[in-house]
């Protein structure tokens, strides 16, 4: 998948997965033994992990809302996938605050067209410090 446009398509799908509340849509983006690690956290291995990863993001912003910002071909490391999360912390013991937090995804994309491997970054400080005060604060 080396095709900016198909990349670009690909993208759009996997951001809308996020939004969709069904952890097994982010999931199905996955190979069968695929992984994704957060902030250089240990990888969850395998679509049940990634789908239980997916929920808990899900669980904490049942309004969750992310968006492609781009994608682009980053040479032999792979794709970095550019998103914003918007949410509002409202799951079970959420703080009620409105959360607005950008980061990539670091892919490497399998023979079959499905991420093999993700590595997501984003500010684990400023998150925090939305959970708490909000995006406004």
């Amino acid at each position: 998948m080396n095709d900016l446009t198909e990349l670009n398509k690909f993208a759009k799908r996997y951001a809308k997965a996020w939004c969709s509340q069904d952890p097994e849509k982010v999931a199905a983006f996955f190979a069968e033994f695929g992984s994704i690690s957060i902030n250089n956290g240990p990888a969850a291995v395998g679509r049940a992990a990634i789908a239980r990863e997916a929920q808990a993001f899900m669980t904490t912003f049942p309004d969750m809302i992310v968006t492609m910002d781009k994608v682009a071909a980053h040479g032999e490391e792979g794709t970095k996938f550019h998103w914003t999360l918007t949410g509002t912390n409202t799951g079970p013991g959420g703080t009620g605050k409105r959360v607005r937090i950008s980061g990539y995804e670091l892919w490497k994309i399998d023979h079959a067209g499905l991420i093999g491997e993700s590595k997501g970054h984003f500010d684990s400080a400023e998150y925090e410090r939305q959970l708490k005060h909000g995006v406004d604060s």
